[in-house]
């Protein structure tokens, strides 16, 4: 996303910000918080499961409730914290919604009941 979508809008930013571009650390880092959220959105299907039933109807429940919290909730804020702008705004957050819901369906795919 960064590198494709957005590469000029980051580069602009960490410009004005007097930002060094994030290096190997940095991705290692987004890559275990990534993995960690996946086993999040997969947990958070299981809670609910009993209650709305296996499914992609139900992971997406469950893909839309971390997708609040975290793509809707945070894209705004810091967004409107950095000046962002909407076009940046939205599209990391429609980013999210597709990304978070393709990982709990494919979660809720290999989840199993013990």
């Amino acid at each position: 996303l960064n590198d494709f979508l957005l590469k000029e809008q980051m580069t602009e930013m960490f410009r004005r910000f007097d930002i060094t571009p994030p290096g190997g650390s940095f991705i290692a880092l987004a890559v275990g918080l990534t993995f960690a959220l996946g086993i999040l959105l997969v947990w958070l299907y299981a809670m609910i499961r009993p209650r709305y039933g296996p499914g992609p109807k139900t992971a997406i429940c469950a893909a839309l409730v971390i997708w609040f919290v975290l793509g809707v909730y945070m894209n705004v804020l810091y967004g409107v914290l950095f000046g962002m702008g909407t076009t940046m705004i939205a599209i990391g957050a429609v980013w999210a919604l597709i990304e978070y819901c393709l990982a709990t369906i494919a979660g809720a795919w290999v989840y199993k009941e013990s």
